[in-house]
């Protein structure tokens, strides 16, 4: 048991970064791929994972070996164009992303308390800004981990419907590709959620974040066996930071796989097997599943997107607010109070009422998370390629570059999402 709780302190960023993947987007994204191609989409599943580990380990470990994120890195080692051209790339996506969510979640609220969607969606709105600008650092990761363990209920919800066990498996590890324009824009959807961009600047602030918090500790006696943090901490403890970010970013990664694949098992084994294979709202999809799965089945579903949201939303305004407050120089953390960091919350703020509007709009849910999946794809390539050159980067990194295993998986997901892409646009 003190082996279990110590592990479970261990998680961190890693695991919540994992969640948050899996928020009302990435649901909805992996919800269509199973209505549109059933099983058939599965081995996705295992092919993104190797792809999601490195790319955020990577991510990581540029914040804990320079104590800045992303934007902050870029600021002082590359040119102002690309600084502004990446800042402004991730904050309008995330703003979408989180519109696109904030919707879902008003959809699902909807159908369990009968209240008009806008309402929903301010309220929603409200007490996620409120929390965050209330609760400091340390308590936001503790819930945000514990919100985390919500997602399992997709798995609850497969067991109600007993899927064809063997068919999954088989088509889990054998390919099924098809070069058509619609199965490539879901693949590009499916990498675009899974792996999205606003994830990395998340990962590399927060080990920033992990670290002032143990610095912190250290100063309040509350972990006397760790020297204070220094821009020269020693190579052994340097090396075992990294060794546990990595394995926190490990398991989040499986923990948000793990997810994905029994959405995808849940949408294959109910819609698509019964020729429900266009969805156009969360109402229309709780709406088939109810009669084919079951009320618990549907409750589940709905259940797992409201909880992915309410992780998901400060992941997604916290990497847009890290993102515009360091390109600008502003003091950035959610570890400070609101009166410390004042521009940092503000920018927070901005971009979740901003996507407030998306709702109010009466765009509809699926369509908008399908389309945000396409637009993270399409926007993947430049945060990717950034990342591996700020992690092979000595000005940045010192002796911590990244190895040539690393580099060649890396590059071989930098190459896939181009490709794909380039082969959606021409097809």
């Amino acid at each position: 048991m003190d082996k279990l709780k110590s592990f479970w302190r261990s998680l961190g960023p890693g695991l919540v970064v994992g969640a948050a993947d899996d928020d009302p987007a990435g649901i909805a994204i992996y919800a269509i791929a199973g209505a549109k191609f059933g099983l058939s989409i599965l081995w996705t599943v295992i092919a993104t994972l190797p792809f999601m580990i490195i790319i955020q380990r990577m991510a990581g470990r540029i914040g804990l070996v320079s104590g800045k994120g992303l934007a902050g890195n870029m600021k002082k080692h590359y040119p102002i164009w690309m600084l502004l051209f990446i800042t402004v790339l991730i904050s309008v996506s995330t703003v979408i992303n989180i519109g696109a969510d904030i919707s879902a979640m008003s959809a699902a609220v909807k159908l369990l308390v009968p209240l008009p969607s806008v309402i929903i969606s301010i309220l929603l709105s409200l007490i996620v800004i409120g929390l965050i600008i209330i609760l400091p650092y340390r308590t936001i990761a503790k819930y945000l981990k514990w919100i985390a363990i919500v997602l399992f209920s997709y798995v609850l919800a497969v067991f109600f419907i007993s899927p064809d066990w063997r068919n999954v498996m088989l088509n889990v590890f054998i390919p099924h590709i098809t070069f058509s324009k619609e199965y490539l824009a879901m693949i590009v959807a499916i990498f675009g959620t899974t792996i999205s961009p606003y994830l990395f600047f998340w990962q590399a602030s927060e080990a920033v974040e992990e670290e002032r918090l143990h610095y912190h500790d250290h100063i309040h006696g509350m972990i006397p066996d760790i020297k204070p943090h220094t821009a020269s901490r020693s190579s052994v403890r340097m090396k075992n930071e990294i060794g546990t970010m990595y394995t926190d970013v490990r398991m989040g990664m499986i923990f948000s796989n793990l997810i994905t694949f029994f959405i995808m098992i849940l949408a294959a084994s109910t819609l698509f097997s019964h020729g429900f294979s266009e969805v156009s709202s969360i109402e229309e999809m709780a709406t088939i599943l109810q009669p084919l799965a079951g009320h618990y089945t549907n409750l589940l579903f709905l259940i797992g997107i409201i909880a992915s949201g309410i992780l998901a939303i400060p992941v997604l305004a916290g990497s847009a607010a890290y993102a515009i407050a360091e390109t600008i120089g502003w003091k950035v953390g959610l570890d400070y109070t609101f009166g410390k960091a004042r521009q940092f919350y503000l920018i927070l703020v901005l971009a979740t009422l901003l996507g407030i509007s998306i709702p109010v709009l009466g765009l509809q849910p699926v369509n908008i998370l399908y389309y945000t999946g396409i637009i993270f794809g399409a926007v993947s390539p430049f945060i990717i390629a950034l990342v591996i050159h700020m992690a092979n980067n000595p000005k940045i990194m010192g002796q911590y570059t990244s190895r040539l295993l690393s580099n060649i998986i890396a590059y071989i997901l930098l190459i896939i999402m181009t490709a794909c892409i380039i082969a959606m646009i021409l097809l």
